[in-house]
């Protein structure tokens, strides 16, 4: 992978990768786990789908697009109900689009030069974890959809390193998300700097700068607002989120004990 893109081929990927494609003419990415065979695993709104039905709801636009026609993989589009995590065929999550692999443990310097959602500076678990939480989430579900906190790039974050975020009003861990907001708040913050900045190139750069902070402030692999818990322990569809700030305390408790 080069600095600026991390394009793969389908040789170079392993079970247990977090990859990615664009949707949209780049407008944003869609993530999941490859864990092997050809399959990935990928979360996505919850459209009330039956259980491995590989024809999609009426309403589900999304699955519909991904999964119609797939002659491939005869367990493509397995789903249970009321879930938003989804087995596909590789063809079928790609579309037409090119494979992406997302990077971890990068350097702040690499997550600033690229886009938001491509890389972490978070460090991934072991391949068979993360197999595992992929599969047992497509057995269990990830909670419901939300673009902002809970989507697919989270999905593919949690499978990779067990971190869930404790603030139920915060960010999740997505870095596209984060992006999302972070460039018009960088914007914003830097715009009382304009009457003691000369010149258009020190806004810039001001916002820029702001922008940066704001992309490795939000990176899960710094942030201090979240926690490992077990994807046995996530009890999805009794609010798990409830249950985070307890474990929180408790890592923390240990913490102390052990100092």
């Amino acid at each position: 992978m080069g600095l600026f893109s991390n394009r793969v081929d389908r040789t170079q990927i392993k079970p247990g990768d977090h990859i990615y494609t664009y949707r949209a003419v780049f407008a944003y990415t869609h993530h999941g786990i490859f864990v092997g065979g050809n399959k990935v695993v990928h979360f996505t709104r919850d459209h009330g789908t039956s259980s491995n039905s590989n024809t999609p709801s009426s309403s589900n636009d999304e699955l519909s697009k991904l999964l119609s026609g797939c002659s491939t993989s005869p367990d493509c589009g397995f789903q249970q109900r009321k879930s938003g995590v989804v087995l596909s065929c590789l063809d079928c999550f790609l579309r037409t689009g090119a494979l992406y692999s997302f990077e971890y443990n990068v350097t702040p310097t690499v997550l600033f030069a690229k886009r938001g959602g491509t890389c972490t500076t978070a460090t991934s678990d072991h391949p068979d974890a993360v197999i595992h939480r992929a599969m047992y989430l497509l057995q269990n579900g990830f909670g419901n959809y939300d673009v902002f906190q809970n989507n697919c790039e989270d999905f593919a974050l949690y499978c990779k390193t067990g971190m869930l975020p404790i603030e139920k009003s915060g960010l999740g861990r997505s870095g596209q998300a984060s992006s999302l907001i972070g460039a018009p708040l960088a914007a914003l913050l830097a715009s009382p700097f304009k009457m003691l900045i000369p010149g258009p190139v020190g806004v810039a750069t001001v916002t820029a700068g702001m922008y940066c902070m704001s992309r490795y402030a939000t990176d899960i692999g710094v942030r201090s607002d979240v926690v490992k818990v077990a994807v046995e322990d996530l009890a999805v569809n009794l609010g798990w989120m409830d249950g985070l700030q307890g474990a929180f305390q408790q890592n923390e408790a240990s913490s102390s004990n052990n100092d």
